[in-house]
């Protein structure tokens, strides 16, 4: 078991909704503020490769959390700078903390690396059942790059014994979230539509597609359960195995926020991937982890703090 509590720690994109959550959680299980290095995107532009050498000296764990993302409107019209902002960032960040002798390395993946044609839930084993590559969409391009960076790893791993953990995350919220991710945008609207006394708010699609929703003080606990007790170069899902309908999630939501007014469904507008939802079994097996949050105490923590911002 790796005792963090004694390493020098980077977090890239720690200044970010989960990576923010992720040094507090560091700071919970005891590591010095000292020891977390949380380098600015201002002062290091991590597309650049003695940056990257700068932020690796002297570092023996790394939660690498960055990440060029962007709503889906921007990602859908730029899909070349996605790719290579994120592909570029991944590979030098991985090279330069190879050549800095980092012990560890946690690197952050998606469910959107599954096929298209992967059963759900998705298995581990079923990552690449299928060497086509994705549409070219915004979750696709995402789910490519960490694919590539996930294949970087493995490829390490067999030359240089480097120790890389992947982790496939799920749709992650809570607070401190960000409007471009889907529950964030979903507790603002409606949040906003109750203040301004709105009868209805519509969304896209048919509210039918089913994802697998994880509350960010569970993924904290999955990323540094498995930075301490997981050595495999084998990807791994982080969610909590159980799906929801976009139109039952937003039901909740307007529970919660005691919205009475109406959801109305703009079945004209792209539903996405119809059922994403992991298989959770090996993260449960090999480190012990396991999703505790209810989806409704998540939400209410969540409304509770969107309103407390007044958005």
């Amino acid at each position: 078991m790796l005792d963090l509590t004694k390493k020098k720690i980077l977090v890239t994109g720690g200044s970010g909704f989960l990576g923010s959550h992720v040094v507090l959680g560091l700071k919970k299980r005891g590591i010095p503020k000292e020891n977390i290095f949380v380098p600015s995107s201002r002062e290091f532009d991590l597309r650049v490769w003695e940056n990257c050498v700068r932020v690796m000296a002297g570092q023996e764990v790394v939660f690498d959390l960055a990440a060029a993302t962007g709503d889906l409107i921007t990602l859908e019209r730029s899909p070349g700078t996605t790719f290579y902002d994120n592909v570029i960032m991944g590979v030098q960040l991985i090279e330069s903390a190879r050549r800095a002798g980092v012990q560890k390395y946690i690197s952050m993946g998606t469910v959107a690396e599954y096929p298209d044609t992967a059963p759900t839930p998705f298995r581990e084993d079923d990552l690449w059942t299928d060497l086509a590559p994705p549409a070219l969409h915004s979750y696709g391009v995402t789910g490519f790059t960490k694919k590539v960076l996930l294949m970087q790893e493995q490829a390490y791993k067999k030359e240089y014994d480097f120790d890389a953990i992947h982790l496939l995350l799920t749709g992650i919220f809570g607070p401190r979230g960000k409007d471009k991710y889907f529950m964030g945008a979903l507790v603002k609207r409606i949040l906003a539509a109750k203040r301004e006394h709105k009868g209805y708010i519509e969304l896209w699609g048919t509210g039918e597609a089913v994802r697998d929703f994880l509350y960010v003080d569970d993924a904290v606990e999955g990323i540094l359960l498995a930075a301490e007790r997981y050595d495999s170069a084998e990807p791994v899902n982080l969610g909590t195995g159980v799906g929801i309908s976009i139109k039952e999630l937003a039901g909740i939501v307007a529970k919660v926020a005691n919205f009475k007014g109406e959801i109305r469904w703009d079945a004209t507008k792209p539903n996405g991937t119809m059922r994403r939802i992991s298989n959770t079994e090996r993260a449960e097996k090999e480190f012990g982890f396991k999703a505790r949050t209810s989806l409704e105490t998540a939400v209410r923590e969540t409304v509770r703090w969107y309103e407390a911002q007044k958005v």
